[in-house]
């Protein structure tokens, strides 16, 4: 089943053309890349799909429901979560308190709620860290507090922007597993990000961005025999 279908959008930012024609579709459960380098369009993408950059033309559909011209509190409340690369965390807030204001019942009802204790199940880093102010939180712990908030929620497709962007190569495995999760779980991701090995790793299929178009679409095992693509879009 299409869970996010995405045609033929073209994004601006003031008079600068960032996207054009950008599409793509995750199923459900699906964990889907976006690679590329800096600046060819990944977290525009990202945005557009969740209304923070609105498109100018093109066709955004969750679940057959159009998301063209709709504020991104809305879809958020559709079932769409957004982590973005800058985390976004509330520094003075304590963890707990952090995962307490993003508390949203499931749009599904047949959905299993994430609650505190869950997301300490899923990142056991974060329990001992309980009272503690966000902003004393390590990189990798900020990143994993951001995706438990997002998942707080209950989103049925997460939008990920460089989730592994400057954290330590031990740091980046843990996430990785923890994602991994997710992924059992039946969760969707769409992900933005530039280190193809840990996209390998956790993803279904990519789209190489570059420019601001769709380079490349299909499975990692596919681009992996395809050096001419990373060579040229990934630098690789």
């Amino acid at each position: 089943m299409v869970e996010l279908e995405v045609q033929d959008i073209h994004t601006f930012y003031g008079t600068s053309h960032i996207l054009f024609g950008v599409s793509l579709e995750v199923n459900r459960g699906e964990f889907i890349c976006l690679l590329g380098r800096n600046g060819a369009g990944k977290t525009t993408t990202l945005k557009t799909i969740m209304g923070l950059a609105p498109a100018r033309s093109g066709l955004i559909r969750y679940y057959g429901q159009d998301l063209i011209g709709l504020p991104s509190y809305d879809i958020a409340r559709m079932g769409v979560g957004y982590v973005p690369d800058d985390r976004l965390i509330f520094p003075d807030l304590t963890v707990r308190e952090n995962l307490e204001i993003a508390i949203k019942k499931p749009v599904d009802p047949g959905m299993a709620p994430w609650t505190i204790e869950r997301i300490y199940e899923l990142f056991p880093v974060l329990k001992p860290l309980d009272d503690h102010p966000g902003g004393y939180l390590s990189g990798g712990e900020q990143q994993m507090l951001t995706i438990g908030r997002t998942l707080m929620g209950n989103p049925s497709l997460m939008l990920l922007d460089e989730p592994v962007e400057g954290l330590a190569p031990v740091v980046v495995q843990e996430l990785r597993k923890q994602i991994l999760t997710l992924k059992k779980m039946g969760l969707g991701i769409l992900f933005a990000e530039q280190n193809i090995q840990f996209a390998t790793e956790i993803s279904d299929r990519a789209y190489v961005i570059e420019g601001g178009r769709v380079r490349y679409a299909g499975t990692m095992a596919d681009l992996e025999n395809q050096p001419e693509i990373k060579q040229k879009y990934l630098m690789i």
